[in-house]
């Protein structure tokens, strides 16, 4: 079984992964690529590495993101958490679906950092950055 953590608010994916007022925790069976059990949870406050932490805690291996720093990417993969950035706004269900489909595109990291810790933003507010170390509308499916 592997779980999978997707940051939501009001039930869609969330953009800005450490600031996600709930996360979804979806089971998947890989073998029969079924979605099993999905729980909704609170995180725990936001602080440098709390998030990454308290998801390696819940027992996700992968998660599914709009956008996600450097810093908290590099925590996640300390935690041997596989991370997808870029992921379209939708369900956590429809977004796992995808994923397990092998569907799932991936665009832009919806909230790329600079090197000072800071949001750059451009053309009109919004980040970019890259799906995981691939380019732009990349499959991100298993």
């Amino acid at each position: 079984m592997l779980k999978i953590a997707v940051p939501v608010a009001d039930g869609r994916l969330c953009g800005h992964f450490g600031h996600s007022e709930k996360f979804a925790f979806v089971d998947v069976d890989e073998k029969t690529r079924t979605i099993g059990a999905i729980e909704i949870l609170t995180p725990p406050p936001h602080e440098p590495g709390s998030i990454p932490r308290w998801i390696a805690a819940c027992g996700a291996k992968l998660a599914i993101a709009g956008g996600m720093g450097p810093g908290a990417r590099q925590k996640m993969e300390d935690a041997a958490i596989q991370v997808i950035t870029g992921a379209p706004v939708d369900t956590p269900e429809a977004l796992v679906r995808a994923y397990l489909d092998g569907t799932l595109v991936c665009g832009a990291n919806a909230c790329d950092h600079g090197a000072d810790g800071h949001h750059h933003h451009h053309d009109g507010g919004h980040c970019h950055g890259h799906c995981h170390g691939h380019g732009e509308g990349h499959s991100c499916g298993a």
